[in-house]
């Protein structure tokens, strides 16, 4: 049967390419040119996934995205965005979505998100009754997907020293890390080191449960137990029973789910929503969280006889930037990935390239590489290395304005571009003239603005009273004035 898709963008020009090509592909499309109307199509059609614009005229897509989520919890929700802004792209996958896609659009690269989605789900899903009207959540589909490696750097060292010492353990751990770190693929590790590996791992996004049907999703239901509960339905500690349950963003749970929490915990006992009968639990519980869950229940957030009973021992996920020794070895790796994944042969990357991976800051962490190595790759032709042009804006300004001629510690002196001590920059052919110097100071004035309101270009556009247009065309004057210095 064919996937259904439902594109949601105010651009009817976008609707229709993108509808066109994914039937070509094989697939059925519904287009809504408004958030209001792509939710209500959503609520009356089932479809497999929804492609949906961040910028829609009547409602911002993060919106959409959590009234579509709070219709289905396991909704695949592809965002689009023409920003390019990571901070925003991570707190959509913090919101529920599967992934981003960035603008301008590559179609091969839509298709590869669905197939990889799809994919994903029919591995993961938790079977529902057939006659059962109530959505649940599949297990959460890992965006930041990867197999994990020893890499080179200390952080990284001592993280899998960590997780060796307490695999072979029964103790519950605290995961810490920020979005985009592998806090899921640390637990399934931890799961595979351990004596469970051959039973199940349970992995549950709390931030999509709703406070309505987070007991049901948790501890099941039986039939009649509330209105639509037309089945009795296992709840994930069931299916987890005798392996590894996963909550991540633990700290979402309602205070009532943290009390029933922590009485299963405690009584190894729990009882379906709406049910009589005490189940025995046999169950290793394993928690993330992206802030301190001890700061969280000093401010009444969270329990603090909960964090206790979770806090046997605790695991700190290192941010990218702090494992710049293991950079290469990730590109390498998710190149070797994406080769497979796309059937291609791209022979690896360009110094230039792997100079700004080193510069880079990456806000988000692993899931932010992989996609950008994974967008990399589809846009490089097999047999050569991956260039600088196919890498996202962020990354190509920020390597500017971290490392080409003029930065925060350089200064102009008789001509010549110094930086705190570094070799030099010399012009032989051409002299800084009094236009050269000021597009430098205009390049960085941009620059300093970006780096502000994080990269996003449309506001940086407003804010300089000039069209996004005219600020491409200043950066891309810098760069040729730098071409003709170098």
């Amino acid at each position: 049967m064919k996937k259904r898709i439902l594109i949601i963008d105010d651009d009817t020009d976008i609707c229709l390419l993108l509808s066109k090509f994914l039937m070509r592909k094989g697939y059925d499309t519904d287009t809504a040119y408004s958030g209001a109307k792509g939710i209500a199509m959503f609520a009356q059609e089932n479809y497999d996934a929804v492609l949906c614009d961040y910028r829609l005229g009547d409602k911002d897509g993060k919106d959409v995205l959590a009234a579509l989520k709070e219709k289905d919890a396991k909704a695949i929700v592809i965002v689009i965005t023409g920003y390019s802004d990571i901070k925003t792209a991570v707190e959509i996958i913090k919101a529920g979505a599967y992934d981003y896609i960035t603008k301008p659009l590559i179609p091969d690269e839509v298709v590869n998100v669905l197939s990889a989605a799809f994919n994903q789900s029919e591995k993961g899903s938790i079977t529902m009754p057939a006659s059962s009207s109530v959505k649940t959540p599949a297990r959460k589909a890992s965006t930041t997907s990867v197999d994990f490696m020893i890499g080179n750097a200390t952080s990284t060292k001592e993280l899998y020293r960590q997780i060796e010492i307490v695999a072979p353990t029964a103790y519950s751990i605290i995961l810490y890390g920020e979005s985009g770190t592998g806090k899921e693929v640390v637990a399934r590790t931890i799961h595979d080191y351990s004596d469970r590996r051959d039973k199940p791992f349970v992995a549950v996004d709390c931030g999509t449960l709703s406070k309505e049907l987070s007991g049901s999703e948790l501890f099941g239901h039986v039939k009649g137990a509330f209105t639509g509960a037309l089945n009795d339905k296992e709840g994930h500690f069931e299916t987890a029973n005798g392996g590894t349950l996963f909550l991540d963003e633990v700290a979402n749970l309602s205070p009532d789910i943290q009390a029933s929490l922590l009485r299963v915990i405690q009584e190894r006992k729990f009882k379906r929503v709406g049910g009589n009968k005490e189940m025995d639990i046999d169950i290793r519980i394993l928690v993330a969280s992206n802030e301190n869950l001890q700061d969280a229940y000093r401010k009444g957030k969270f329990r603090e006889d909960l964090y206790h009973r979770f806090n046997e021992f605790s695991i700190n996920l290192p941010p990218l930037r702090n494992r710049k020794d293991d950079i290469i070895s990730f590109a390498n790796f998710f190149l070797a990935k994406t080769n497979t994944e796309l059937n291609k042969e791209v022979t690896g990357f360009d110094d230039k390239v792997i100079n700004m991976f080193l510069s880079y800051n990456w806000p988000g962490n692993l899931r932010e590489f992989r996609n950008v190595v994974r967008r990399s790759v589809l846009l490089t032709p097999g047999g050569t290395t991956i260039k600088a042009d196919t890498l996202p804006w962020e990354i190509t300004g920020s390597s500017q304005e971290l490392g080409s001629v003029i930065n925060e510690s350089s200064y102009l002196q008789n001509g010549v571009v110094h930086n705190n001590g570094a070799p030099a920059m010399h012009t032989e052919n051409k002299d800084l003239d009094l236009k050269s110097t000021a597009v430098r100071a205009e390049y960085e004035t941009i620059m300093n603005l970006l780096k502000q309101v994080n990269y996003n270009k449309k506001k940086a556009a407003e804010i300089l009273n000039i069209d996004r247009k005219t600020l491409y065309n200043k950066i891309r004057n810098y760069e040729q004035l730098t071409e003709k210095l170098n």
